[in-house]
């Protein structure tokens, strides 16, 4: 391995249920990025995103890290990771305080870091039940005195500071599984992160943010969503079903064992069509002696489409029943290995009738080989440029949830450091 300073080094781990990617990035001086490695081995010992076998998740991820160590040429000695799916939940909230905590009167003061600190610890008073952990919370806006929309306050003057959060929860027992894993597989774990968080930030542009867009992780197991508006995250929710289930579909339509059917999802599979598709030949693999058949794309989508429609539409149907918002101007960005899938786009521009629907493809940070840019890595890539001035030396496991305690927008920090 090569002499390189671990202290430069951030490692982005995202264990998911079909596959787990890894990410390396390298700082420079400049404190500018680089990434050097990446990789993507089948994932193990998962279901849904829930590790249910701690020996096979363990296994599957060192395999991918010595993988990505392989092309880096570096060592791994610790990582970022995210959680997500049905282990994480959110809820918005606000609390306020007085600019002047040292006085029963209220005075005009100048606004400043302990006072914002002060709001945001009143936002998270909130009964948390007793199997969640605060993942993360992220301001939303402030108001001074009678004056909304403040994205910033510090400076400002003022008698009364409220603050708008998005509180994200996770569960405790598979928080703690994660983390385990990753200890068992000899890395350290400098934090850990909501997935969809970190593919929001990684993928949505600064104007669409403010706009209002739509973030879809289309996974093997489950399927999540988070909506940005006005510069914040304002809701999110886990779908319980992924890509897995447009396997199976296939499996079962044509009689084929599972892997066969992945093989022929990933190859050949297409969600839209457009006219060429019954063009192009499919093989389908014979089973118990009986010999490979032929049949087509077009065949292929008649039975994908339904599947994924459905997953698009209860999305949606998620959003209007919980996220109480009217209209929304930006886009709808996918992620996730899903996102792969040939129409994928037109297919979610006809359910959500709008043509603002795009692929979430992370900016260019170097190396020569960019296959880190596939929507399948917004998590992984995320997690390393979310934490790049993070370094090796820096002990604290818990360094995104003090940050927000401290009253810093960690969110609108970092989008700073992605745009």
């Amino acid at each position: 391995m090569s002499s390189i300073d671990v202290s430069s080094i951030v490692v982005g781990l995202d264990i998911g249920t079909t596959f787990i990617k890894a990410v390396i990035g390298e700082l420079d001086r400049d404190d500018k990025l680089s990434i050097i490695g990446y990789a993507k081995r089948p994932s193990q010992g998962l279901r849904n995103g829930v590790i249910v076998n701690i020996d096979a998740a363990v296994a599957a991820i060192n395999a991918t890290v010595d993988a990505a160590e392989q092309v880096a040429g570096v060592a791994v000695e610790s990582v970022f990771t995210a959680i997500g799916g049905s282990q994480v939940e959110s809820l918005n909230s606000e609390g306020d305080t007085v600019v002047d905590d040292r006085s029963e009167r209220y005075r005009t003061l100048e606004i400043t870091e302990e006072a914002k600190g002060r709001a945001i610890g009143a936002s998270t008073a909130i009964s948390i039940p007793m199997d969640k952990k605060m993942l993360h919370c992220i301001p939303q806006e402030y108001f001074v005195d009678d004056l909304p929309g403040v994205k910033d306050p510090l400076g400002m003057m003022g008698k009364r500071l409220k603050v708008k959060v998005h509180i994200i929860l996770a569960n405790e027992t598979a928080w703690n599984n994660l983390e385990q894993c990753i200890v068992r597989a000899g890395y350290g774990c400098n934090g850990t992160w909501s997935k969809t968080l970190v593919a929001a930030m990684a993928t949505i542009h600064e104007d669409e943010m403010d706009l209002g867009s739509i973030l879809i992780d289309l996974g093997g197991g489950t399927t999540d969503v988070m909506v940005v508006n006005k510069g914040a995250p304002v809701f999110m929710a886990s779908i319980p079903v992924g890509g897995n289930l447009v396997t199976n579909d296939i499996a079962v339509v044509k009689g084929i064992p599972v892997s066969a059917a992945e093989k022929i999802k990933v190859e050949s599979g297409c969600c839209w069509i457009s006219g060429s598709e019954d063009l192009a030949e499919v093989i389908i693999p014979g089973v118990g002696g009986r010999p490979p058949e032929e049949t087509t794309q077009y065949e292929l989508c008649e039975i994908i489409q339904p599947r994924v429609d459905e997953i698009f539409s209860m999305v949606k149907a998620e959003i209007v029943h919980h996220a109480n918002l009217t209209q929304l101007n930006g886009s709808i960005i996918l992620t996730g290995g899903g996102a792969k899938m040939a129409g994928i786009v037109e297919l979610a521009q006809s359910v959500w009738g709008t043509t603002s629907v795009r692929i979430g493809e992370v900016s260019d940070l170097g190396g020569l080989d960019k296959g880190y840019r596939d929507p399948d890595f917004a998590t992984a890539v995320g997690l390393v440029d979310s934490n790049k001035t993070f370094r090796a030396n820096s002990k604290s496991k818990k360094k995104n949830t003090q940050d927000f305690e401290k009253g810093e927008n960690f969110f609108a920090k970092i989008w700073n450091n992605l745009f």
